[in-house]
């Protein structure tokens, strides 16, 4: 296996093609046989039909070539979330979800979860479906910390409070800035921020979590910056919890070409069509680009999202809650 090479112009080009999963970045290696300096790889398969995938990013040059922060990056994958997911399994994910939040609270000892102040942050808009998950997420959530301010003897626990700051076209003010007006008035040891993400693979819409202990960037995986919620800008730790309901359409419809070129290679291996014979010379980054410049006159950047997103975000969002429930309520 060889050690990447900065020198490597078709891996950087890679990287213009959106995605907040930090094991798509990592993905983006595989072709090319290289082990990445600074970032560490574990691959499990908990449940026939789950995978648990957790990168880690130990350098600051593994951050410079991932293009993501030093931390942790844990993703739960289920294979047929679409297809009738039973209660059980929606059960287990759940359960996969809380052990990995467990692991990442700022606490020496799994006792001391109950005696920590949680702010949960809903990210996203509410009127839009795919970037609904945050509000959902917090409308099953199980907050408790007016329980414990009105208790008239002291307790351990702080308890878990919840924000949902909108958008910045509903507030005129950046998510960020009043997440951190609370944070300064509430004082919370922590703050899981929930938003929905952007995906590369098709297969992996509204059927994968990530967590990380880096904090998020709204809307970065659309190219929509927006100020982080992270430990520098709040000044607590930040536990980001997401779920990828949307993809750049210029790469699905690169999925397709190479589909099809695969396909045209298979009927006729002796003699290849030209249309295989000219994407062949295009690097993966020159594809997508030559795609996205066809697209524009009409559709512009288009995210696209699954026909079925009102039902998997209201799924996906139950199980999530179902999770963070599981680790802080009494």
């Amino acid at each position: 296996m060889e050690i990447f090479n900065k020198d490597n112009s078709d891996i950087e080009e890679s990287f213009n093609i959106h995605t907040d999963l930090a094991v798509e970045n990592r993905e983006k290696f595989a072709g090319q046989n290289v082990e990445i300096p600074g970032v560490k790889l574990e691959e499990e398969d908990v449940y026939s039909d789950v995978r648990l995938t957790k990168v880690q990013i130990v350098t600051d040059e593994g951050a410079s070539i991932m293009g993501k922060p030093k931390g942790n990056y844990i993703t739960i994958e289920v294979y047929n979330m679409n297809e009738g997911y039973p209660p059980q399994g929606m059960k287990n994910v759940a359960e996969i979800l809380a052990e990995e939040l467990r692991r990442m609270l700022p606490v020496k000892n799994p006792q001391d979860i109950e005696k920590l102040s949680v702010l949960v942050v809903g990210l996203g808009n509410r009127d839009v479906t795919p970037d609904a998950l945050g509000p959902y997420v917090i409308s099953n959530l199980e907050v408790n910390r007016h329980i414990y301010m009105l208790q008239k003897k002291p307790v351990t626990g702080k308890g878990v409070s919840a924000m949902i700051p909108g958008v910045m076209a509903q507030s005129g003010m950046e998510s960020a800035e009043m997440v951190k007006g609370i944070v300064k008035q509430i004082k919370p040891d922590v703050v899981i921020a929930i938003d929905a993400l952007a995906a590369r693979n098709t297969r992996r819409l509204n059927r994968t979590i990530q967590i990380a202990d880096t904090g998020i960037h709204p809307g970065s995986g659309i190219g929509n910056h927006r100020m982080g919620l992270n430990q520098e800008t709040l000044g607590v730790p930040v536990i980001a919890i997401g779920i990828p309901t949307v993809i750049d359409a210029a790469t699905i419809v690169s999925d397709t070409i190479d589909a099809m070129i695969k396909a045209f290679e298979s009927a006729s291996k002796q003699e290849k069509g030209s249309l295989t014979n000219v994407f062949s010379e295009f690097t993966p980054a020159q594809k997508i680009q030559l795609i996205r410049e066809l697209l524009e006159p009409q559709l512009g950047t288009m995210f696209v999202t699954p026909k079925d997103i009102d039902e998997n975000i209201k799924c996906m969002a139950e199980t999530v809650a179902c999770g963070i429930n599981a680790v802080f309520a009494v």
